[in-house]
């Protein structure tokens, strides 16, 4: 089952599972960071099931830019380690993809760490993703 995430107690339950991607942020940190994304940016999380337990996050928002045009940023995914490789990722990605095609965006894109060859595997060999650029990034 997937479901999307609307109100603090939800995000609360997936942050454990968000947390092994995003080990940076404290709960209150995801907490803070989610409610302005959802308010200012339309940040949405949507969270897949196994048997009860949430086991597979996806964080995405509409987008609008001239390189793109139209399109869905996929911020976030990530499944727990104890239940990797089961199809989850794939689920909640098409889960996007749906929820793009019903609401008009045309694009999925998405950014993924130079370090993390099996979720490269993963969206080009099981998503029919492409590379099409890197990102760049300067901290201020």
């Amino acid at each position: 089952m997937i479901k999307e995430l609307t109100t603090e107690s939800d995000w609360l339950a997936a942050y454990p599972v968000m947390k092994q991607l995003r080990n940076h942020l404290s709960q209150d940190q995801f907490i803070a960071i989610v409610k302005e994304a959802t308010v200012s940016e339309g940040y949405k999380l949507a969270a897949l099931y196994e048997e009860g337990r949430l086991v597979s996050v996806v964080g995405f928002m509409p987008m609008v830019t001239l390189y793109n045009g139209k399109f869905i940023w996929v911020c976030d995914l990530v499944t727990a380690s104890d239940a990797r490789s089961k199809g989850h990722g794939k689920k909640l990605l098409s889960h996007v993809e749906s929820w793009a095609n019903e609401n008009g965006y045309p694009v999925i894109s998405l950014s993924s760490g130079l370090q993390r060859a099996d979720a490269h595997r993963f969206y080009e060999e099981k998503m029919d993703y492409r590379k099409k650029s890197y990102v760049f990034l300067k901290e201020l």
